[in-house]
């Protein structure tokens, strides 16, 4: 299997963050839904397995086929470009302004909500037969997530809050770690490997990802969910995704750039191409004496 090395990755991920920035509006949403979706779907199908089986680690250990399946395609998740597309402006990369930045935010994050839903409300008519019965044990289990996970964080109060925001910066110190990861090998076997373990990681530990939750929270009022559209947003999805921001920049993007950014991104001209390395001293010309 290949292996790319921090020092030889880092100029690899600044080049995905700035090329997510420069991407046209219709393949930054287009991509966004399908990443939406496709997580979304990994979703359900977690909850499913463990259900059925009753062993919540199966259901961690099976979910992160949806995240590889979604970076092998080079679909986009909101937690994935919090991280990739600020080290480019850091990088200081031509055309790469902290405007394009929150567009590119702004569409992904629209795409995967119009993903996640739609896979929202095809698992809801799965699981009550178009909305003709009761939803069957799967659906049931998707709309108590939904309660515990916004109203069971609201009892507690500003504890619950201080909970749910940390649970949001935990989740995407794996999720952007998986999203660096996906880079770390050039064959599909490394790929899988490096962006499974982070992935199956937060999962199993119940942190919460701003994107899972757009498919979870919907569901669960579609299913009969004990709880309101404002609880779902209030209490879940706003503090995940600035928690999401926090954890992706402040513990993998900002550290890795520090790193190795600064001492092995090559530098480039105004057109982005990469300049030469300057000369050592030793090989330098010698000017003639008296000159």
């Amino acid at each position: 299997m290949t292996y790319l090395k921090p020092a030889e990755l880092i100029g690899t991920v600044i080049d995905a963050g700035a090329s997510k920035v420069m991407l046209s509006t219709r393949d930054t949403l287009l991509r966004g839904i399908l990443g939406g979706a496709m997580l979304s779907l990994a979703a359900a199908f977690a909850v499913t397995v463990s259900t059925t089986t009753g062993v919540a680690l199966l259901g961690a250990l099976l979910f992160p086929v949806g995240f590889i399946m979604l970076y092998l395609l080079g679909f986009d998740l909101l937690t994935g470009v919090f991280v990739l597309t600020p080290l480019a402006w850091l990088d200081r990369r031509p055309g790469v302004t902290f405007g394009g930045i929150l567009r590119n935010w702004g569409l992904v994050f629209l795409g995967n909500f119009i993903g996640a839903f739609s896979v929202a409300v095809l698992m809801a008519i799965v699981v009550t037969f178009g909305f003709s019965s009761a939803p069957n044990a799967v659906g049931e289990a998707i709309g108590h997530i939904g309660e515990g996970r916004t109203v069971g964080y609201a009892e507690h109060g500003a504890a619950g809050m201080l909970t749910l925001f940390v649970r949001g910066v935990l989740c995407n110190w794996m999720v952007a770690t998986g999203v660096i990861l996906s880079m770390v090998a050039k064959d599909v076997p490394g790929k899988v490997i490096a962006m499974w373990m982070p992935i199956m990681l937060f999962f199993f530990m119940g942190f919460e990802h701003s994107i899972v939750n757009m498919f979870l929270f919907p569901s669960g009022l579609l299913l009969g969910g004990d709880f309101t559209i404002l609880d779902y947003l209030i209490w879940n999805e706003i503090p995940t995704v600035l928690g999401n921001l926090v954890g992706g920049l402040l513990f993998v993007g900002l550290p890795f750039y520090a790193t190795y950014g600064r001492s092995s991104s090559p530098r480039r001209d105004r057109r982005g191409s990469a300049l030469p390395a300057a000369a050592p001293a030793s090989a330098a010309p010698s000017v003639p004496t008296g000159v």
